[in-house]
Order: structure tokens, then sequence, then C-alpha cells
């Protein structure tokens, strides 16, 4: 591990504090902000913008052109696509994946467990989504392209390509 202190490196730019794992893989024109944790195996595209407070545990893979906001954590094994934005304090379950050009909001939720423990594994969004704040997705389930899931809403199915869901439990309106 080698502790940062406003250092450009060859490829990228890193903020105060931060940790990253010699064996993770950052990308060209890369900025990673104050405080962040990047562990081993992590994978971070090209010009791409990782704020402050962000851990990225193994297994993260991260696209091209991505804005991750601060205090967004990973639990690992993780992967998001090109052109994606993930805002402030959103948590991101084992095995999720993200589609190209997804929005998800802030404090989004996901999960990779259901109610005995046992792994599922996490959400997998398709492209051109847009997650609403404080939105919980829960193990295991298929979101298809193009999907609008509004704020607050808790999702534990399935949810269909163009479509807008919303709710507790979200259901389609759309």
């Amino acid at each position: 591990m080698s502790l940062s202190n406003n250092i450009k490196h060859d490829n990228f730019t890193t903020g105060k504090f931060s940790i990253i794992d010699p064996k993770a893989i950052i990308g060209v024109n890369v900025i990673i902000g104050n405080f962040c944790v990047i562990k081993e195996g992590v994978q971070i595209g090209d010009n791409t913008i990782i704020m402050d407070y962000v851990e990225l545990r193994k297994g993260t893979i991260i696209g091209d052109n991505c804005y991750i906001d601060s205090r967004v954590s990973s639990s690992g094994n993780c992967i998001i696509g090109d052109h994606v934005t993930i805002r402030y304090d959103t948590i991101l379950a084992r095995g999720l994946k993200l589609g190209n050009n997804t929005y998800v909001s802030p404090r989004v939720m996901t999960n990779n467990l259901d109610s005995h423990k046992n792994t599922i594994g996490g959400a997998q969004v398709g492209e051109n989504c847009f997650i609403g704040t404080n939105a919980v997705l829960q193990h295991g389930i298929h979101i298809g392209d193009s999907v609008i899931i509004g704020a607050m809403s808790f999702v534990n199915k399935d949810c269909q390509s163009n479509s807008t869901y919303l709710g507790i439990p979200a259901v389609k309106i759309k």
C-alpha cells in the first residue's frame, strides 16, 4: 500500500491521505480525491474521477469516463460500465453490475444477501438507467435497459426495459 499526499503519478493524480494498493490498475487521466482506499485488484478506467472518502474493495472494476462521488463504498467484485455517475454515499454490494450511461442518485443501497445471509449476488442494472435517491436494489434482481427507478423505491423483483418503477415495493407505472 502507498499513502499519497497530493501526488501526480505518470497516469493519475491523488489527493491527500489516499491509500492505493500497488496492484490496483489505474487508467490514464484519473483523479483520485482525499482519504480514498483503493484495494488490490481494483481497476479504474481512463478519465474517471473518484471524489473523497471512497472505498473500493478487491475486484471492483470501473469503466472509462465515470464520476464516483464522495463516500461511495464497494464491497468488491462489482462491475461499473463506461460513462456511469454514482452519487454521494451509495453502497455497491458484491456482485453488482451497472451498465453504461447509468446514473445512480445519492444514497442508493444495493444488497447481495438474502434474509438467511446466503450470498445471492448484487443487482444487474442495464444501460441508460436512472436510479433515484435512497432507492434500495435487492439481491439478484435484473433491471433492463433504459429503466427509471423512482426515489425511495424498494426494488425486489426484475424490471423490464424501457419502463418506470416506483414505490415500496416498486411497481411498474409506465
